[in-house]
């Protein structure tokens, strides 16, 4: 793992702001909506998610690179943002799992990164102003030149997302959790589920096989019919990047599956289901993407502190007279957070309940899914 040589690098938004730092992994420029996440560890996994396309991460948590990465911890098969921000980056990994350096991992899968900036301020004018477009260059210093590069780039809304990152053909699923010492286990599974891949991350899969379930994953195009076809005993609607309501053939789909067998969704695929009875989404101003956010279950009063990635949210109103309650919401700003059917086999949630990264208040999710399943 020897040292990289660093040049300066250069994060421009299209509001005009400007920070200077180092570069690390990749050199060239990388284009992308600048959005922050507040996990204090599972960078790798963060970086590996399929929910961040199209976006640059910048980290809160200060110092970045400490332990690493791994090919265990990688949540889909490549790194799936197009940039990174931290405060630190730390080169020299310590720990027994790391099999290469961060930078490394970028530069290799193409992905600039910038170091040294002060990511509070950043955080803080996000907060602020909220998410924008922007990017980081190794290859040109100019202030202006940057900004403007900034502002000519095409924004995430409206951008079906979701066609970057699924699966082109449909695969069979059966590894569970990973067991230190053990490697991933195997699990007796009862119950067949089709997965939407709308951005599936590869520990969600390993939580319905935790609970006894044997996945087929689908592309998202996949048509009712299809995913019918393989008699399922549930339907599972994955998590994935970007704007729902620019995915039309996914929520025009799950709205063909209400009602034929049990469903579970969360992220996106939460959306999707609001979509799928004539709800509606709208963006917030900075998102939800962290393993802190604190969420309410309005029948048990329960609060979980969940796992986050998403910057858009349905519109509570929208859904109330489309046979759905509330079953959820976001302390911070109430925003909805889960979704049940008053009379259909249905629920879904906005966070991910498998945690990578994140606390495992939420794991219960797919036990419930299961007993549902049982149910029927």
């Amino acid at each position: 793992m020897a040292a990289m040589k660093r040049g300066a690098a250069y994060l421009a938004l299209a509001d005009g702001t400007f920070f200077e730092g180092e570069q690390f992994g990749a050199t060239g420029e990388s284009f992308g909506e600048v959005v922050f996440n507040t996990s204090l560890s599972g960078y790798q996994e963060i970086l590996t998610d399929p929910s961040y396309r199209g976006q640059i991460i910048a980290m809160t948590c200060p110092q970045i690179g400490n332990v690493g990465v791994n090919p265990e911890d990688m949540e889909s098969d490549r790194v799936q943002c197009s940039g990174f921000i931290v405060k630190e980056y730390y080169e020299q990994p310590s720990n027994f799992r790391a099999r290469n350096t961060l930078g490394s991992f970028l530069e290799q899968a193409g992905v600039v990164g910038i170091s040294g900036i002060d990511t509070r301020a950043l955080v803080k004018h996000i907060r602020t102003v909220g998410a924008q477009m922007g990017l980081i260059s190794t290859i040109d210093s100019s202030r202006e030149s940057l900004v403007a590069k900034a502002k000519a780039a095409p924004p995430l809304v409206g951008r079906d997302l979701v066609k970057d990152v699924t699966c082109t053909s449909r695969y069979e699923w059966k590894e569970g959790s990973w067991v230190r010492g053990e490697g991933f286990k195997n699990v007796r599974t009862d119950f067949h589920v089709v997965a939407y891949d709308f951005g599936i991350k590869r520990n969600i899969l390993r939580g319905m096989v935790d609970s006894g379930m044997r996945v087929t994953v689908v592309p998202a195009a996949t048509q009712a019919a299809e995913a019918l076809a393989l008699k399922p005993d549930g339907i599972f609607l994955s998590n994935g990047p970007g704007d729902p309501e620019a995915v039309p053939y996914a929520y025009e789909t799950v709205s063909s599956l209400l009602g034929k067998v049990p469903i579970f969704g969360i992220c996106l695929g939460h959306q999707m289901l609001a979509l799928s009875v004539g709800g509606s989404t709208y963006k917030l101003k900075f998102g939800h993407r962290g393993g802190n956010q604190p969420v309410m279950d309005l029948y048990t009063r329960k609060v979980e502190i969940t796992s986050q990635n998403h910057g858009f949210a349905v519109k509570e109103e929208s859904v109330l007279d489309k046979g759905f309650r509330i079953s959820h919401v976001n302390l911070n700003d109430q925003t909805v957070e889960g979704l049940e059917h008053v009379s259909l086999p249905v629920f879904c949630v906005q966070y991910h309940p498998e945690a990578s990264p994140g606390p495992h208040d939420a794991n219960y999710l797919f036990g419930r899914f299961r007993k549902l399943i049982e149910r029927q």
